[in-house]
């Protein structure tokens, strides 16, 4: 579903390039107190990638794994290529990788997001990093966010998340711990002001 819904849009969809931020009423645990960077919206669905979730992995585990270097040369590389972000993207195919990135790395497989961010999911990314030929900006994404058509309106209609335009600096920031504030001092909100309930003053 996530490459189909991105390279079937014929134009950008109202929620692309924007952040679906939880409200604290979020019933769904995958998503308590989470920020989602969405990529692609259309009357299909959309799909994006949980931006403030650990995870356990790390980006040489994943190398390992891929066989893509053996134990002696991970120590050799470069300590911003081993500890190069990864993030739990979402509860759908959480063992699949995707890397959100900076557009001056392109591929054949990159798909533009937003004026500024691609997105690959090819293992021709993992590689460029790898060599130190990767993206100036990047999150690896284990898993992904995605909704079946109707399925994000409704959620929001019924008061589960906020939305606001994405700020780059927040996708990519590493700093979890208060990426959820943060976010939500993008619309001038605080946690403490959210009601669980809509339409109540």
């Amino acid at each position: 579903m996530a490459i189909s819904v991105l390279r079937n849009r014929r134009e950008r969809g109202f929620l692309d390039g924007h952040f679906l931020i939880a409200m604290p009423n979020m019933a769904d645990t995958n998503f308590a107190r989470t920020v989602v960077y969405i990529c692609a919206h259309s009357e299909d669905g959309a799909m994006g990638f949980v931006i403030n979730r650990p995870q356990p992995l790390s980006f040489s585990d994943v190398l390992l794994h891929l066989q893509l270097v053996g134990e002696e040369e991970l120590i050799r590389l470069p300590g911003a290529t081993r500890d190069f972000p990864i993030r739990s993207g979402g509860p759908v195919e959480s063992g699949r990788g995707f890397v959100l990135h900076s557009d001056d790395y392109m591929s054949e497989s990159s798909i533009p997001v937003s004026d500024d961010i691609c997105l690959t999911a090819t293992l021709d990314i993992v590689k460029a990093i790898t060599r130190g030929r990767g993206p100036r900006r990047g999150l690896m994404m284990l898993g992904y966010a995605g909704w079946g058509a109707g399925q994000i309106e409704s959620e929001i209609g019924a008061n589960g998340w906020l939305t606001c335009p994405a700020q780059e600096e927040l996708i990519f920031d590493t700093n979890l711990d208060s990426k959820y504030e943060r976010a939500l001092a993008l619309m001038g909100v605080t946690p403490a002001m959210l009601s669980a309930e809509a339409g109540h003053a």
